[in-house]
């Protein structure tokens, strides 16, 4: 039965239903070959500070999401959503690495990084936020095409 209805919504979109990574030639590290990688997603978490910026991203190809808290406040990021569409490789804080399941969000009690790498998965509009602010620069949007 899934295979009629994968075959019935390829011919309705007109070719195979598949990720489509960054390069060709993906050789033995499949998607994560380092021609797969797309630019590092930058946020930093700073009292009074925007976020980030907005980014596009490409399903199947591999990305790093970099936060920097300053040690400004007590703050984090949440977003669900995004990390629901994505496959998340591990997470890496103090060179110690961490493979999740999933995760909802990270808090920062004073400065450091935390560094994300993953493979963009569902396409759609994803936020990520401060949780519990209301202003704009307090997000970034990150749409998986």
């Amino acid at each position: 039965m899934k295979r009629l209805m994968a075959a019935a919504l390829a011919a309705m979109i007109g070719g195979p239903v598949a990720a489509a990574p960054l390069c060709d030639d993906l050789g033995f590290a499949g998607l994560l070959a380092k021609c797969n990688r797309g630019e590092t997603i930058k946020l930093t978490l700073a009292s009074g500070q925007p976020l980030g910026e907005d980014a596009v991203l490409q399903s199947g190809a591999y990305y790093k999401l970099e936060i920097t808290a300053d040690g400004s406040a007590e703050l984090a990021v949440e977003g669900p959503d995004f990390f629901r569409a994505i496959w998340m490789n591990e997470i890496v804080i103090n060179k110690i690495e961490i493979r999740p399941m999933a995760i909802d969000s990270i808090e920062f009690d004073k400065a450091g990084v935390a560094e994300l790498s993953f493979i963009a998965i569902k396409p759609g509009s994803h936020e990520i936020r401060i949780p519990g602010s209301t202003g704009d620069a307090q997000s970034v949007t990150i749409s998986i095409q």
